[in-house]
């Protein structure tokens, strides 16, 4: 018998189950895809029970996978593991509203919907100076409070992000709460008092009433209660976001420690000694409160998938391929503000382009572009960080691919360390769980990594990075 900790993480895309033993071992995985949808331009959806049913199913899948730590064949889980607490690992400023009886009242607005980008926009300056100063945000359509008082406007609502959505429906609706890292996400919750700010909950005219309890990372959020395949009274014993588990479990808790996460978005994050106002988030809270720097990309995975989809391609993969054909992309450059422009830009205003074409341009190198433009997009935050940027810890889908990978050590100038397993996100907040229960870990110290070294010229990289910013200053220019 093996004991071990169910790690949930759920993503914008899909939701994953992952059994972790206290040595870090990844004993079964499960994964069930997530839907998106965009019913107009700038709205992203998705369908909160199918999200919850997604995470039943990843479950289920990885409970039928779990095998016996003696045997390694196949053994119905309940005779093979132990199963000691929950973890979870969530998309951030993603916004559920429930009744109190637990069911939706709309759909989730995904942490990519700008349906609120004109509303933010003619918010006074001094809310975002507000905004600023009580959780180092800055006001923009990404963040859950403007898409709370969306929600409000069409019905009465109890509200959540997607930690307090899966926190409801795993303890049989008994519990609203919320993880203190995903609260810093909101635009409501101050990193220093941490608590929800009546200041801000006025400007936003979100009602305290309708909002989750907040609740240290690692301080327990009930117990499961009616959840198909796992049995009732199994604790959550940890929750953290997803950004900030994978910070977690690749083991960046020190200044100067760099990692980026690669998914639909992307997330580079470097941890504080202490909270300031500018692009500031709150890690974590266990004994003391982990606060980081951090950038997002609004469109990195999902400008690939794009790409993908623009070419007549079956997938992301088959667009790496395509982009290893060529050795640059000779010139051509997407800027992939599907969205506008996420930071360091932060201009909602912006569109994507394809620039730089002419009559030898092929499809390889418009796919060489798109590889390109997620890594460009990671430079431009890490030229932002206060302190020299000597190597990146790198996580996520998209680091499998060593062309993307082997880029991004070319634009940055420094290596970048690729994380050899995909579930860094859900075993950071196992890592944390484990923690909890009093267990040693430092899984990140033995993890294994693929280094990729930069092998382009001060001279060729100066070029390629001026390239790059000229595309992204016109398509910003042509928004005013």
């Amino acid at each position: 018998m093996v004991q071990a900790v169910l790690a949930i993480d759920q993503g914008t895309t899909n939701s994953k189950a992952v059994l972790v033993s206290a040595d870090g071992r990844v004993l079964a995985t499960g994964s069930a895809p997530v839907g998106l949808s965009t019913p107009r331009p700038g709205w992203v959806e998705q369908d909160a029970d199918d999200l919850w049913q997604s995470v039943l199913t990843a479950i289920a899948t990885c409970l039928a996978r779990a095998t016996s730590a003696t045997s390694g064949a196949p053994v119905p889980a309940a005779s093979a593991v132990e199963l000691v607490g929950i973890a979870l690992s969530t998309q951030r400023e993603s916004v559920v509203g429930w009744s109190r009886s637990g069911q939706p009242v709309g759909p989730v607005l995904g942490w990519q919907d700008a349906r609120t980008a004109a509303w933010c926009a003619q918010l006074p300056s001094t809310v975002d100076d507000l905004v600023r100063r009580r959780t180092g945000l800055r006001v923009d359509a990404m963040f859950s409070a403007p898409k709370m008082r969306w929600l409000l406007d069409q019905s009465d609502a109890l509200l959540g992000t997607v930690d307090s959505w899966l926190i409801h429906r795993l303890t049989g609706c008994r519990e609203h709460l919320i993880e203190a890292g995903n609260a810093s996400r909101t635009l409501l919750f101050d990193v220093r008092e941490l608590d929800w700010s009546p200041e801000l909950l006025d400007a936003f005219g979100v009602p305290r009433a309708v909002l989750p309890d907040v609740r240290r990372s690692d301080a327990g959020f009930g117990v499961t209660a009616g959840v198909p395949g796992l049995p009732d009274g199994v604790p959550i014993i940890a929750v953290l976001a997803d950004s900030h588990a994978a910070m977690y479990g690749q083991g960046c808790t020190r200044a100067g420690m760099v990692k980026a996460t690669y998914g639909t978005g992307s997330s580079v994050m470097t941890p504080v000694d202490g909270f300031v106002e500018t692009g500031c988030t709150l890690a974590w809270l266990t004994d003391r409160p982990v606060y980081a720097l951090e950038g997002n990309i609004v469109s990195s995975g999902a400008a690939l998938a794009w790409t993908a989809d623009l070419l007549g391609l079956p997938d992301v993969g088959a667009l790496v391929d395509l982009a290893a054909t060529v050795p640059s992309a000779e010139g051509v450059v997407l800027v992939p503000a599907f969205a506008g422009l996420g930071a360091p830009h932060w201009d909602r205003e912006a569109r994507a382009a394809l620039t730089g074409m002419n009559s030898s341009t092929t499809r390889a190198h418009i796919a060489r572009a798109a590889v390109d433009a997620v890594a460009h997009q990671i430079c431009d935050i890490t030229d932002t960080i206060p302190a020299p940027v000597k190597s990146l810890n790198a996580d996520g889908g998209a680091t499998a691919s060593d062309l993307l990978m082997q880029t991004q050590a070319n634009l940055l100038g420094h290596p970048v360390a690729a994380a050899d397993v995909p579930e860094v996100s859900a075993l950071g907040a196992a890592e944390l769980a484990w923690t909890t229960l009093g267990t040693t870990t430092g899984w990140a110290a033995r993890r294994s990594y693929r280094t990729f070294e930069p092998r382009l010229d001060a001279v060729t990289r100066a070029e390629l990075r001026a390239a790059w910013s000229a595309a992204v200053a016109s398509v910003r220019a042509s928004a005013l």
